[in-house]
């Protein structure tokens, strides 16, 4: 089974073929950098567009290009605010090849007040926490949710749950597709 996700990032892709490992067998996951369409630091819904986007321009891409694909998966990292708090969280979308979608969502966790004065000027998570850590790249590695968990929880570990609730609808496709 071949499944295409939306970036060349090796904790999303990595992420992907250990959750979808769980489901199906003989995974192949190939990351193809697309765009999402939204904001660097998407903020509620866009979010969930963001995801979207990804995973239906992988869809155009295996059509044009023939790479057989079953499943392209798009991820965005965002934030929300939920009770007067603000959360950062990954979306998850999972297309298939008759185009159904189903989406789901990692863990959401809280974030302070500094850090979502950052994020609400547009500025990207990945670079705040870079500038914190004052370290490179911290998204390719344990991300925000490492430095806030002190390492106990890492990024690939935030998004495999919301790809494990992504593919549910794909699990039970009489009661989720017409």
């Amino acid at each position: 089974m071949k499944i295409l996700v939306g970036s060349k990032n090796p904790v999303k892709i990595n992420a992907v073929k250990e959750a979808l490992s769980l489901y199906f067998d003989n995974i192949e996951t190939i990351g193809i950098e697309v765009d999402s369409n939204v904001s660097v630091q998407p903020i509620g819904e866009d979010t969930f567009i963001g995801a979207k986007n990804r995973a239906l321009k992988l869809f155009e891409i295996n059509k044009e290009q023939k790479l057989k694909a079953n499943y392209f998966v798009g991820i965005e990292g965002g934030i929300i605010k939920q009770f007067d708090k603000w959360f950062a969280f990954g979306c998850m979308c999972i297309i298939d090849e008759d185009k159904n979608c189903g989406f789901g969502l990692s863990p959401h966790f809280e974030l302070p007040d500094g850090i979502v004065e950052k994020l609400l000027k547009g500025i990207e998570l990945g670079n705040v926490m870079d500038e914190i850590q004052n370290e490179e790249n911290t998204k390719q590695k344990l991300g925000a949710i490492g430095f806030f968990t002190n390492g106990i929880m890492n990024r690939k570990e935030l998004y495999i749950e919301g790809l494990k609730v992504a593919v549910v609808p794909f699990l039970h496709k009489k009661m989720f597709f017409k």
